[in-house]
């Protein structure tokens, strides 16, 4: 038996209460039995004390010793009593029994009691002695105290009986139950099996019973579900088409399916209990151990590609995703872990990088590709403290390759071009093709500025020989910048940025050659920058305004119409010149809104100018560009035209001789369109093309403006200068007037070339002479306060 079972308890709970609780009663109840058997011997001796001093009385009057002896002897005799001592008055008597000296006591316990002894004579009552009498308690066996010894027997015996039956009856209700359970736990402990408790009963300890009864079942029923469970969880995990396996948090192997074995062909035991990254390349195990901390310590990114090592030595390229399992009971952290071949995912990425960086014509690297090989470059050129030079080639005259020869002649070009440039540089420097025909190289190594000039000029030459394409012998050059790295730009962007600037700025100075970059062209470019804000912003807060010069008849001095030039008001730069604005608006695509505007612009000018009577019948001429020129340009004019309530035929639309010069069918029906609609067409700065008497003819040409370059030269430089300038705008003048065409001269500043090109019999002038452009309120208030001063005038000579 357990030395801590519950029925050693149980009894030493018992034996507690009786040493505790009923042992202390017991000594109190015998205790008190002894004083009440004490004072009852005191009382009966006082009785019996009494009783013998009053027959003591004449004996001792008598003096007479025998029968005090005999009384002293009887009264000895006593159970109770131990000693009695008797005496007379006179002290003629002094009887002891037994025995003893005077203040000797026999028994300590004994209680001493005495009386004085009287007798009553004819005297009356007199003292004749005292006796002292000696009583002891009686033995508890005595024969009148057997009553209360079988009273104390019955109630140990009681006890006792008490005291076995809740042994029994605990062992039988109790223990005996407890015992069988404890047998069905230790049994299910050792055997695994779920054991029943044989008890029945009514009371709790067979609720016990069967409530564990109907446990085990619960238990059991929820034993083989999750049997069930795990061999279906079992089953999937190595049943499925994937790589799974589990490592603890020391990253040891402590599972693996059946598919990740079959599909790297280890087996079970040589794989459970092994590092994981001892089946991982060297390269990838320190990315290895810390993906798998990271994953431990906190959410995040869980996946990683590496390469994996099969049984058979083959590389495989893997994802792996990690779910880290916090611990469970006992068991320790663990991640489960999915393994996927990514080798061929993998190789068909490199080739979507390499395809994605790579120009599919001529197998160089495109812009994204360059640009990272630059940013390598520029790491490396840290470290050795080397310089870069950056080539940007673009084509010259490659677009008319492919607009008159095909897109196949233009490949061909490109593949020629390309094979020119290898030939020319390094096995170590890097070509690229950004796109279209326009080619970068990045070369590397000091002194880079000598190194990359002498390269661009020898691709310069090889590429300006004649080839032959696609049965054609074509002239090829090209346009060539380069830039330095650190001189120039701090980082591959700018480098390439600074390249083609120089490039750019090489093909304005007339193509065909190479420009080293200057920070002057960073300049020009911030400045284009510059303009290119103020044009979008210009058109977002109105900044643009139709300014009007006047064109005068040089006949009868009046003002024939108006030229609406366009100005930018900017609110702190002032008034912006228009030259770089139309540049760069043609560039970008812009120059179609900034007409737009103009357009509606002058026209809303020239009816405000209505109410003046001078003014009534003007017209007036709107300039547009040749990127203008479409189908839908005439609707939008008589939009416009509508709008304000203008006829066309007070409208003049100025064209120069670039227009013309495109021979586009479009451009050639906007303007017979124009014409039949009512628009007067003007034909701007005649005389400064190479053909322009023949566009008179094919073009439906209302006005002719003279150049303000022979207006100039008519009155400036030699003699021989001035009859030619004359010569020439007499002729032009001629045949305008022969072809129907209304002649206007620009330029005119002073009297003498208004008088001269009145006197060779042109039509109408404009200049500094008669006005600057100037914006239309100006105007308005000119002719109001010449009203003014003419209403004044009359009414002083009335």
């Amino acid at each position: 038996m357990l030395a801590n079972s519950v029925e050693r308890r149980f009894i030493a709970i018992i034996l507690a209460v009786l040493v505790l609780l009923v042992a202390p009663l017991f000594l109190l109840f015998f205790h008190l039995t002894s004083e009440r058997y004490r004072q009852d011997t005191v009382d009966r001796g006082q009785i019996m004390l009494e009783a013998n001093a009053k027959a003591l009385g004449k004996p001792l009057w008598d003096l007479d010793t025998e029968s005090v002896s005999q009384i002293t002897r009887a009264i000895v005799t006593a159970r109770s009593v131990t000693s009695v001592h008797v005496r007379d008055s006179a002290g003629e008597i002094d009887i002891r029994m037994p025995e003893a000296s005077a203040n000797e006591v026999t028994d300590k316990d004994a209680t001493r009691l005495s009386a004085e002894i009287s007798y009553n004579t004819v005297d009356g009552v007199q003292r004749v002695g005292l006796i002292e009498m000696d009583i002891s308690p009686r033995s508890m066996f005595a024969d009148d105290r057997r009553n209360d010894i079988a009273f104390i027997v019955i109630f140990a015996v009681a006890v006792l009986a008490i005291f076995v039956a809740a042994i029994i009856g605990n062992r039988q209700l109790v223990m005996r139950p407890l015992l069988k359970l404890t047998a069905a736990i230790e049994a299910t402990r050792r055997l695994g099996s779920r054991h029943h408790v044989d008890w029945y009963s009514e009371d709790e300890m067979g609720m016990l019973a069967s409530n564990f009864n109907e446990m085990q079942e619960h238990l059991s029923r929820e034993e083989d579900r999750l049997k069930q469970a795990h061999s279906r969880v079992s089953r999937i995990y190595n049943r499925t088409p994937a790589m799974l396996y589990s490592v603890d948090s020391k990253d040891r192997i402590i599972a693996a399916s059946d598919y990740f074995l079959l599909y790297t062909g280890y087996a079970r035991d040589q794989v459970i209990g092994k590092q994981f990254t001892d089946l991982v390349e060297p390269e990838f195990q320190t990315s290895y151990s810390e993906r798998s901390r990271s994953v431990q310590n906190g959410p995040g990114d869980n996946s990683i590609t590496l390469k994996f090592r099969c049984a058979d030595d083959r590389l495989i390229d893997v994802l792996i995703r990690e779910t880290f399992m916090e611990p469970m009971l006992s068991q320790t952290a663990s991640a489960l872990s999915v393994m996927t071949d990514v080798t061929e995912l993998k190789a068909a990425e490199h080739r979507n990088h390499i395809q994605a960086i790579t120009d599919h014509l001529t197998g160089l690297l495109n812009r994204q590709g360059f640009e990272t090989a630059i940013e390598g470059a520029i790491a490396s050129a840290d470290r050795e403290k080397s310089e870069l030079a950056c080539l940007f080639i673009d084509l010259d005259r490659f677009k008319w390759i492919n607009d008159n020869l095909g897109h196949a002649a233009g490949d061909d070009v490109l593949r020629h071009v390309v094979s020119i440039i290898r030939s020319e540089v390094g096995a170590s420097d890097i070509v690229s093709r950004l796109g279209g025909d326009e080619f970068a190289i990045l070369l590397s190594g000091a002194p880079a500025m000598e190194k990359a000039l002498e390269t661009a000029d020898r691709i310069s030459h090889a590429i300006e020989r004649r080839v032959e394409i696609a049965g054609s012998l074509v002239q090829l050059s090209a346009s060539i910048g380069v830039a330095l790295y650190p001189q120039h730009a701090p980082n591959a962007s700018e480098l390439l940025q600074k390249s083609d600037l120089a490039m750019y700025a090489r093909k304005k100075a007339g193509k065909n050659g190479t420009r080293l970059f200057d920070p002057a062209l960073a300049n020009e470019t911030r400045d284009r920058a510059f303009m290119e804000k103020n044009i979008e912003a210009g058109l977002r807060e109105d900044w643009f305004d139709a300014y009007l010069q006047p064109i005068h008849d040089l006949k009868t001095g009046r003002i024939a119409g108006f030229e609406a030039l366009m100005r930018m008001v900017h609110p702190i730069e002032g008034i912006i010149a228009p030259g770089g604005i139309i540049k760069i608006a043609e560039e970008t695509g812009s120059i179609t809104r900034i007409g737009e505007r103009i357009f509606d612009k002058a026209v809303s000018r020239l009816k405000s100018f209505s109410h003046i009577p001078e003014l009534a019948n003007v017209y007036v001429a709107v300039n547009i560009s040749p990127l203008q020129f479409e189908p839908a340009l005439l609707e939008r004019m008589a939009a416009v035209l509508l709008k304000w309530g203008v006829h066309p035929s007070r409208v003049v639309i100025e064209i120069t001789e670039a227009v013309l010069m495109h021979n586009d069918p479009v451009i050639q029906q906007v303007l017979e369109a124009m014409t039949s609609s009512g628009f007067r067409i003007a034909l701007d700065d005649f005389g400064t093309g190479y053909s322009s008497l023949s566009y008179l003819n094919r073009f439906p040409v209302d006005i002719v403006k003279i150049d303000q370059s022979f207006i100039r030269s008519m009155t400036g430089g030699d003699e021989t200068a001035r009859h030619k300038s004359r010569m020439l705008v007499e002729g032009i003048k001629t045949i305008s007037h022969q072809m129907g065409c209304v002649v206007v001269a620009e330029g005119v500043e002073t009297e003498e070339q208004r008088d001269k090109l009145h006197a060779i019999g042109v039509d109408a002038a404009q200049g500094y002479l008669f006005s600057r452009p100037v914006p239309a309120t100006e105007i308005i208030a000119r002719f109001a306060n010449q009203a003014v001063r003419d209403n004044s005038r009359m009414t002083a000579v009335a």
